[in-house]
C-alpha cells in the first residue's frame, strides 16, 4: 500500500526566551466584551460564553505580508487576548484555571463578517467565516511567570496609526479562569491549545494596504500587513 506524502508540519508559535511553542488547537470566545456585544446587536448581561475554532494552521507570525482573503468585500480586525495552555484537562476548578496557563500573546481573530452576517441569516455555521487561512494573526507568547497583572493591560488595535479598538483585559465579561473552568466542562483541553479570549468594541473593515498594529501591556506588539 503506497503512502500518502504530505508537506503537513506542525504549526508553531514563538516563545519569548523559550522554546517554540507546538499548537493544538485554537479555540475563540465569542463576544466576550459587554461593548462589542453591543455593538454586534446582543444583549451583553453575562449570557455562556460561547465557543469555535480556527485550525491550528491559521496561524501567522507577527511581521508577516498577509493576502486579502477571497471571497469576502468586508475582512474585519478582532484584537484579543491569547492564552496558551501548558496543561488541560476536564472540568477545571476555576481557582487551579491559572495553573494551566503557559503564557500570553496578542492576537487577531480575522473574520470574514459579511460571510458571517450570512451564515447567522441562514443559521449556518461559521467554520468559513471564521477558520479561512491566515486567519488567527498571533504574536510571541510571553511566559506566564514574567508577566504582570494582566488584568490591569490595556489592549488596542490600530491601523495605519490610528487607534480603531482601545480597552482593558479586565472589561471581559468571562475571565480567563472562567473561560478555562466552562470551556473545560464541553472538552478536555490539552497542552498545546490556543485560546482566544474575545475582543473589544470597534471592530471595523480592514483593506489590502492596511498596517496593524496590536498591542497589550506587557506582551510583544503584533503587527501585520495586507496586500
Amino acid at each position: 500500500m503506497n503512502s500518502i506524502i504530505t508537506d503537513w508540519s506542525p504549526t508553531t508559535v514563538e516563545v519569548v526566551d523559550g522554546d517554540p511553542f507546538n499548537v493544538r488547537r485554537i479555540f475563540c470566545v465569542g463576544r466576550n466584551y459587554a461593548a462589542h456585544a453591543r455593538e454586534m446587536g446582543h444583549d451583553p448581561d453575562r449570557e455562556l460564553p460561547f465557543f469555535f475554532m480556527k485550525p491550528f494552521d491559521a496561524i501567522v507570525s507577527s511581521g508577516s505580508l498577509i493576502p486579502y482573503p477571497s471571497s469576502t468585500k468586508e475582512l474585519h480586525h478582532e484584537i484579543e487576548l491569547v492564552v496558551a495552555l501548558k496543561s488541560g484537562g476536564s472540568n477545571i476548578e476555576e481557582e487551579l484555571a491559572n495553573d494551566c496557563i503557559y503564557g500570553y500573546a496578542v492576537g487577531l481573530d480575522m473574520t470574514r463578517r459579511d460571510l458571517q452576517n450570512e451564515a447567522k441569516k441562514l443559521g449556518r455555521p461559521w467554520d468559513m467565516a471564521k477558520g479561512f487561512d491566515n486567519s488567527a494573526p498571533c504574536a510571541p507568547i510571553h511566559k506566564i511567570e514574567n508577566v504582570g497583572n494582566i488584568k490591569d493591560a490595556v489592549i488596542q488595535l490600530s491601523i495605519n496609526g490610528q487607534i480603531r479598538q482601545k480597552s482593558i483585559v479586565n472589561h471581559l465579561i468571562w475571565s480567563v479562569p472562567e473561560t478555562i473552568c466552562y470551556l473545560s466542562k464541553l472538552v478536555e483541553l490539552k497542552p498545546g491549545d490556543l485560546i482566544y479570549s474575545g475582543t473589544p468594541d470597534g471592530v471595523d473593515a480592514v483593506k489590502a494596504g492596511d498596517h496593524l498594529h496590536g498591542t497589550i501591556t506587557g506582551l510583544t506588539d503584533l503587527e501585520i500587513n495586507y496586500r
